[in-house]
């Protein structure tokens, strides 16, 4: 491997763990707004409903006046009818107060609907207001858990942000500069090792002559394939397991006597 990658693996090690901690902050972050997000809808179903109950109320209050009115007028009408003498202006007094009666019973129908719509409004609003209450307080043990989540990382990223920095002067520049634009792009690792003639970041098999390239170490090569930069081990990890020791031979039965 070469020794100028050396240090970019130190900050690759340490740029993986901020995008795995990057991660699971944005998964905290999301938790906690799918969290206020449900407050913030319950509670605007809470106005919602608080403004119809009004404007039902407002609706029937110009009923109950409504019928003030007719029944006012179907008393000058009776007024006006007992003073009559010519049976045509009777009779026309008559249907006018027929007319005002169909409209107090129907103002009187209307009514009542809007009393009962009113009822089932304000049960509904009841419940829309506990299912409030027990979600705030259900949800501020979940809030205080993920903010201090949130703080525990950020303290983690800053932590691993100054001990890249510490790292960065060790780099050569050009390489760097390399390594950070495929890590934009990425954002995963992008210097990697060769594994029996394979990149191990795509996992496509190399041409020999790549492999060879990658063993002088003598410059910079990238896989062909996803252009990561790769580097060759000079020793191969140990398999957990494995025994160092070499398999023990069979021994040999000896042949049966006659």
């Amino acid at each position: 491997m070469q020794d100028s990658l050396k240090t970019i693996l130190s900050i690759q090690e340490l740029d993986i763990k901020m995008v795995r901690l990057m991660r699971v902050k944005k998964e905290r972050q999301n938790e906690l707004f799918k969290i206020q997000a449900l407050k913030s809808d319950i509670a605007q179903q809470v106005a919602s409903k608080e403004e119809q109950i009004m404007a039902i109320k407002k609706d029937i209050r110009a009923g109950e006046t409504r019928i003030k009115e007719i029944q006012t007028k179907v008393t000058k009408l009776e007024e006006q009818q007992a003073a009559v003498k010519k049976m045509d202006e009777f009779n026309a007094l008559t249907q006018e107060m027929t007319q005002a009666g169909r409209d107090r019973s129907n103002t009187e129908q209307r009514l009542s609907d809007l009393v009962d719509k009113q009822a089932a409004e304000e049960d509904l609003l009841v419940s829309l207001k506990e299912s409030l209450t027990q979600t705030e307080a259900s949800s501020v043990a979940l809030e205080k858990e993920i903010n201090e989540s949130i703080g525990k990382i950020n303290e983690e990223g800053c932590a691993l942000l100054k001990e890249r920095e510490q790292l960065i002067p060790e780099v050569d520049e050009t390489i760097f500069k390399i390594y950070e634009r495929l890590l934009k792009n990425k954002r995963d690792r992008v210097v990697v090792p060769i594994e029996q003639r394979t990149c191990s970041g795509c996992h496509i098999v190399l041409t020999a002559q790549h492999e060879n390239m990658v063993r002088k170490g003598d410059r910079l090569i990238f896989c062909e394939h996803c252009s990561r930069i790769l580097y060759w081990q000079d020793v191969a990890p140990s398999i957990e397991g494995e025994e160092d020791a070499a398999p023990k031979r069979r021994r040999r039965r000896a042949p049966a006597t006659a």
